[in-house]
């Protein structure tokens, strides 16, 4: 406990650049967004009990805008405080509170729930983001090489890695032993040629070399195993950054579990060394100004102006000087009297050509580079006009006040932030005090994610907690009780994804085949030929169909529950009729070994396909001809 809390205290004092923490926060929004929009494609088909036909949740594409909205804002970094909140509190209704966790389970829900809630207590407001210009321009008359660099400590990155990542490798770790075919080196290799799993890339060149599969599957047993112990090392953090990326890259492009990939792909902004962003800001940054801007200064509109446009500046190509204080230096503009000059916003390029008003604007947009397109589009003949217009009815009715010497000062930007109250505010208040909470509370998360590892990792797996053993019985009841805490507000589970138990008599699947209005037979948008899930049917609808309603040993009902959801939802987007439509059940054989094979991706697409039953929909009722018992066949 000491130790830990020197540590932190120690930690606390070390500042490092927030642009990691930045990125993280527009990664993170940016996944958030892509699934709040995958379910409102999906949203008839995971949250009606009958898709269109029986809709129970009337409202959730109202909600599911204003989370958009919220993620939007965290994107852009808008109301960060309120962004980051409200967002928690939408994962934590939305999967404890539908079915999404039930029966579409995204396989990182709760990874980015435990994500969001670290994203409420770090600086996520002060790189990238229009807080940040918020705050700049409520003292605009501050010019913006006065405003102080942001910085942050590193606890802000290492607490999030350390918990979200480092807990969850090693806890996944623990499993992959007990399965087979990860102790045999296949643990990447096996779900990469089983055809409900893979995306529509074929890795087959990859997937036949049984050396470099071997070398993949060790590789990332090692790397889960000591990641949460070496991650923070100065000489190792780079090695574990390219490892890790190019671990969940492989997923994202070569399974079907796209958003588990990106999910996890986001914290590795975090693991960026320090002094990596330092270098790259020293390389894309320009040398030079390729355009110099002269404003006026105590004009509250140019200078609210000067930090907007700085602000989005990414490559600091504009420079902006006082026309009060520095026309004079200049030859091009020592000719303009100073009433004139400061009725406009004068520029002067590299090759000394000068420009003024709306050339200028657009002159800033060419020379910033990836707003060339708003450039030329200014120029455009009527655009140019109507521009040059509107600037003159803002600029020559604008405001001028003389600004005192105390508005010209440097200010610390003060922030409403969660991280400014406790890491800056109270920590430098009482930092021995704040360190020895700080250690409380991660020892208590670390309890929460042993007990989440014994008990499904090895109580689970040893039949641990029998009601024969009253001692144990109460032990796993108590367990319970803190995984459904854990589970719903910090995202603390089990991390068992495609072990031996999942795959050990995967040896059949299902597809769904129509008949069109001229009787053809046609395949479903759902599974393929080959019996590939084919898109947009991956993520959570990938989960229902693999991992839920065909498994090695399938469950009739809940089966005709998800061919009921699969063809009302499907047979309405293709525009069948489902007064009266027939549906075929297919099946095919596949293996799922835990030793390699050579080319098992390809023996499995080419395994036959054959009819085992029918659904038919009358009146917009359901009834199956299928068998007792398909597990048997």
């Amino acid at each position: 406990m000491y130790k830990l809390s020197s540590k932190i205290l120690e930690l606390l004092d070390k500042q490092a650049p927030v642009t990691g923490i930045g990125l993280f926060r527009i990664l993170y929004g940016l996944v958030t967004l892509q699934e709040i929009f995958f379910l409102y494609y999906f949203s008839h088909l995971i949250f009606d009990p009958i898709p269109y036909i029986d809709v129970e949740f009337p409202s959730i594409p109202f909600f599911l805008c204003l989370w958009g909205i919220v993620a939007s804002f965290i994107v852009v970094g808008y109301r960060y405080q309120f962004a980051v909140i409200s967002n928690y509190l939408f994962w934590i209704v939305f999967v404890n509170f539908t079915s999404m966790q039930r029966d579409f389970d995204g396989g990182f829900d709760l990874f980015m729930i435990g994500a969001g809630f670290f994203l409420m207590l770090m600086p996520g407001d002060r790189a990238f983001s229009l807080d940040n210009l918020r705050h700049k321009l409520s003292t605009p008359f501050m010019h913006y090489n006065n405003y102080p660099k942001q910085t942050a400590t590193v606890l802000a990155y290492y607490l999030p890695v350390a918990i979200c990542l480092g807990f969850l490798y090693f806890d996944s770790a623990i499993h992959k032993l007990f399965a087979e075919h990860w102790r045999n080196g296949l643990g990447a290799w096996l779900p990469s040629t089983q055809p409900y799993y893979v995306s529509a890339l074929d890795m087959s060149i990859f997937l036949n070399n049984e050396l470099l599969q071997k070398t993949i599957g060790y590789t990332i047993l090692v790397f889960q195993f000591s990641f949460l112990f070496l991650f923070a090392h100065r000489r190792l953090r780079a090695v574990y950054l390219f490892i890790g990326l190019g671990l969940h890259l492989g997923i994202t492009l070569s399974l079907n579990i796209y958003p588990f990939g990106m999910g996890m792909l986001m914290f590795y902004s975090l693991l960026v060394p320090f002094n990596w962003w330092r270098k790259l800001g020293g390389w894309i940054v320009a040398k030079q100004p390729a355009l110099t801007v002269f404003y006026d200064q105590q004009c509250p509109l140019c200078n609210r102006t000067v930090l907007t446009i700085n602000h989005f500046d990414i490559f600091n190509r504009i420079d902006f000087k006082s026309a009060q204080a520095y026309a004079a230096e200049y030859p091009a503009l020592a000719a303009i009297s100073q009433d004139t000059l400061l009725t406009d916003l004068y520029a002067l390029d590299s090759a000394g050509r000068l420009y003024s008003g709306v050339d200028t604007y657009r002159q800033i947009c060419l020379k910033m580079g990836y707003l060339l397109p708003a450039g030329f589009i200014l120029g455009l003949p009527g655009i140019y006009q109507y521009a040059v217009k509107k600037y003159r009815a803002i600029a020559d009715n604008r405001n001028r006040i003389i600004c005192s010497s105390e508005c010209l000062t440097a200010a610390k930007l003060q922030s409403d932030a969660w991280f400014h109250q406790l890491f800056e505010c109270a920590a430098r208040q009482k930092p021995k005090a704040f360190s020895r909470k700080l250690a409380k509370i991660l020892i208590a998360i670390v309890i929460l994610q042993l007990n989440s590892t014994i008990h499904y990792g090895l109580m689970y797996r040893f039949k641990v907690g029998t009601k024969d053993n009253v001692v144990t019985a109460t032990l796993t009841k108590g367990s319970n009780a803190l995984l459904m805490v854990s589970q719903t507000f910090l995202g603390i589970a089990p991390h068992a994804l495609y072990l031996h138990d999942h795959f050990a008599g995967y040896d059949h699947i299902l597809a769904i085949t129509y008949k069109d209005k001229d009787g053809n037979e046609q395949w479903l948008p759902f599974v393929n030929e080959q019996g590939r899930l084919l898109a947009p049917n991956w993520g959570r609808v990938h989960s229902m169909w693999a991992n839920i309603a065909v498994t090695p040993t399938i469950d009739n009902t809940r089966l005709q529950k998800f061919i009921m959801k699969v063809t009302a939802f499907w047979g309405q987007k293709i525009g069948l009729n489902l007064n009266n439509a027939e549906f075929t059940i297919k099946m095919k054989r596949i293996d799922a070994p835990s030793y390699w094979v050579y080319d098992q991706l390809h023996r499995n697409f080419l395994s036959p396909w054959t009819n085992i039953g029918t659904v038919k929909w009358a009146d917009n009722i359901i009834s199956y001809d299928l068998p007792n018992n398909i597990n048997s066949l």
